[in-house]
């Protein structure tokens, strides 16, 4: 089995709105690229921002300027193209009980959680939210992961998303010196306690960090804490599908991974990998 969950119908970029991309011509070409790719398991999970009702959990600006679509339309629309019906929620600290409130009111097939918010400033966003403009990388990386920690033990979450995205910049962006698993460690009480799925997304390679998400070293961790695996591409258009997946299942293979995590209605199987 070969799945793809973190899987977005429009791009980022501005003026890509709900009528141009949520279509079922749009839904029927992500559907033809995954057959060709041999993807048994398709989900969609747009970015929770996207939508008015996010505005009830937080009123960030950069989510105030994107909270344009309605989330039960959208939810809807999923269903009957046959996808299986997710959502990308950040998890943002202080408005959790807001966040599961609008999660909790739907129905879903999987839910992926995101750590893409330290406070006010973004770990991957360049501009006016740039986490990296002023910050000391050991405090960001500490307090990166022991939000991550946070997020899988809230319960909220399925999937737990490209777990090391702190790291997306690559040289683009300070590191801390040394071991790096000083830093998973911070997460992984969360994890261990936890019933989350852990997201091994092949996105990191196609990013200036040029390296699969999670790092080798905290996939180790988390497959001793027992977690399973969930494996998505984190596209955002249809030729992103499945990227890089014979590389994926090879790397995941050499790390003893033989089964992978597919949802339905929120209940998790495993399957056999590949």
């Amino acid at each position: 089995m070969l799945t793809d969950y973190h899987v977005h119908l429009r791009p980022d970029e501005e003026g890509t709105t709900a009528e141009l991309y949520f279509t079922a011509e749009n839904a029927g070409r992500y559907r033809a690229t995954a057959a060709e790719r041999g993807i048994g398991a398709l989900g969609v999970s747009e970015h929770v921002y996207r939508f008015a009702q996010a505005l009830d959990v937080w009123d960030h600006p950069f989510w105030r300027a994107n909270a344009r679509d309605d989330l039960d339309a959208y939810r809807d629309f999923l269903a009957a193209e046959g996808l299986a019906v997710g959502i990308e929620a950040d998890f943002v600290v202080g408005r959790e009980d807001r966040m599961a409130t609008l999660l909790e009111a739907r129905e879903w097939d999987f839910v992926i959680g995101s750590v893409h918010f330290l406070r006010e400033a973004a770990v991957d966003m360049r501009g006016e939210w740039d986490i990296w403009r002023s910050a000391d990388p050991e405090k960001v990386w500490a307090r990166y992961f022991e939000t991550l920690g946070e997020a899988a033990r809230s319960g909220m979450f399925d999937i737990l998303a490209h777990p090391d995205l702190v790291k997306v910049w690559g040289k683009g962006a300070p590191a801390p010196d040394g071991d790096l698993r000083r830093f998973y460690e911070l997460a992984m009480d969360g994890i261990a306690e936890s019933d989350v799925a852990i997201e091994v997304s092949t996105a990191g390679w196609r990013k200036p960090v040029g390296e699969i998400y999670p790092a080798r070293g905290f996939l180790e961790l988390c497959l001793e804490a027992g977690r399973p695996v969930a494996l998505s591409s984190d596209a955002h258009v249809p030729e992103q599908l499945g990227h890089e997946y014979e590389r994926a299942v090879e790397w995941l293979t050499a790390a003893g991974v033989t089964e992978i995590a597919v949802f339905e209605g929120r209940e998790r199987r495993l399957e056999p990998l590949g």
